[in-house]
């Protein structure tokens, strides 16, 4: 008789044992295993719906039921002995269990395939660590909100094309900061509902010839329903690759957060002072304070991008239905996971901590010429064409760069060379104060709208 390896659940059509190398090469159990507990929790329900449609006994339930809540523990208590020749989270679960409780062990798999298996293990998964990630955005937003609250009448300047633009207040700035925050969180609630689908029972491809209840299953799971189709149900993966879209997203905006930072604390602006505890010194130069967090967190972007990529390639040439190509999704999927977690909680940790240097900022706004627009915008008031007005403050501004001053440090007689349009009450709009209480529309940068702004974001953040 020809010997087989009969240590694999799954051997008997083959007449040789996998070679060794194809038997690591092709394994997942050295990272699968990641989704243990989601295994056990679809099996249990599996279980429960085969016994309710009356393909197992209510013992053969108990028994496997039983058996998974044991196994459960020995996972959580690090006792579980996980075996590279079972491949993969799923047989080495289904070996033990056979070990444990016998023939209804093997009876588990009755009507559903590790096609169907490993989908509804993801699914699971992504659907926990969603939960996961938004709280950890929620806690950064608080964090948002505390600062900007601190700073709504601290003056900064605003930027384009990194030049000074206009004058805002840091807290403004802060509350730009949340919204990005709060378009990331939508769509992760939009994603999980798309993930909340249950593809259990969709078997290897085309279903089961038993009587299942896949209504059942999916209610005992906490699932929306259960998917439409099982060519579908088994084969695509866009519902990870959606989700790791939205949380390279969140990494795009945290890298924005990180660039704004590092400038910031730059010896160049020195706006802010970040906290010692998230940043590092220098082997060689005493005097650096290096802003280590922001500037990991803006390269880690580049990897859950890379991951994006990478998921979408994996994807994009496979005929239907299952392929051993989607072995390759968990990897990337779970680091994304890991590392968009770190990057929010290092950034809810640190932002409350942050300083804002107020005199620096103001300093640097007075500096750049920001009121210009509002000198601008005081001559159309009067009734002079914008396009004349914008001339007639480019010439106010060169006779400022010309002489060292600020447009609010030029005398009447000064500004009154280039429009007669000129009174007295024009120094009311060439103020920073002045310009930043002019803008109190929603959305715009008073203080008082902004502290507006963050009370209706702390009532959304509730929602």
């Amino acid at each position: 008789m020809t010997s087989v390896n009969s240590d694999k659940l799954s051997s008997a059509r083959f007449a040789e044992a996998t070679d060794a190398f194809v038997e690591v090469f092709t394994a997942s159990v050295g990272f699968d295993k990641r989704m243990a507990q989601q295994d056990i929790q679809g099996s249990t329900a599996h279980a429960v719906m085969l016994c309710a449609c009356g393909i197992l006994t209510e013992q053969e339930r108990d028994a496997i039921v039983g058996g998974l809540v044991q196994i459960g523990e020995e996972i959580a208590s690090g006792k579980f002995a996980w075996s590279i020749k079972q491949e993969d989270v799923h047989m080495n679960i289904e070996a033990r269990l056979t070990d444990l409780i016998g023939v209804a062990g093997k009876k588990l798999h009755t009507g559903r395939s590790r096609n169907d298996q490993v989908a509804t293990d993801i699914r699971l998964y992504l659907r926990s660590e969603i939960v996961q990630i938004t709280a950890q955005i929620t806690r950064l937003q608080t964090a948002i909100l505390d600062l900007a609250e601190q700073n709504a009448d601290t003056i900064m300047p605003g930027f384009t094309h990194l030049q000074v633009a206009q004058p805002i207040t840091f807290g403004h700035h802060l509350m730009a900061w949340f919204e990005m925050l709060a378009r990331d969180r939508e769509r992760l609630r939009d994603c999980s509902g798309r993930i909340n689908v249950m593809p259990l029972g969709a078997a290897a491809l085309a279903g089961t010839s038993y009587p299942i209840d896949r209504n059942l299953t999916a209610e005992l799971l906490g699932f929306s329903g259960p998917s439409a189709n099982s060519l579908d149900s088994v084969s695509d993966r866009d519902f990870a690759i959606e989700f790791t879209a939205a949380a390279s997203l969140i990494m795009m905006h945290l890298s924005r957060f990180s660039e704004e930072l590092v400038l910031w604390s730059s010896a160049q602006f020195d706006f802010i002072d970040m906290p010692d505890a998230f940043c590092t010194g220098s082997s060689i130069m005493p005097q650096k304070k290096n802003p280590d967090v922001p500037e990991l967190v803006r390269g880690k972007s580049g990897r859950v991008t890379g991951h994006l990529m990478s998921l979408l390639m994996l994807m994009k040439g496979q005929p239907l239905a299952y392929n051993k190509d989607n072995q390759e999704d968990k990897e990337p999927l779970f680091d994304t996971v890991d590392t968009l977690i770190n990057c929010l909680r290092a950034y809810a940790d640190m932002v409350p901590h942050i300083r804002a240097k107020k005199e620096n900022m103001y300093g640097s706004a007075k500096r750049g010429f920001a009121t210009a627009t509002d000198l601008a915008d005081y001559l159309v008031r009067k009734g002079m064409a914008f396009r004349d007005a914008h001339e007639v403050v480019g010439l106010a501004v060169r006779l400022g760069l010309a002489s060292g001053r600020d447009l609010s440090e030029l005398s009447l007689v000064e500004l009154q060379q280039f429009s007669v349009l000129v009174a007295e009450d024009v120094f009311d709009y060439l103020t920073l104060e002045g310009s930043v209480a002019a803008r109190k529309h929603v959305g715009g940068t008073a203080p008082d709208t902004v502290r507006s702004a963050i009370q209706l974001a702390r009532k959304r953040l509730m929602s």
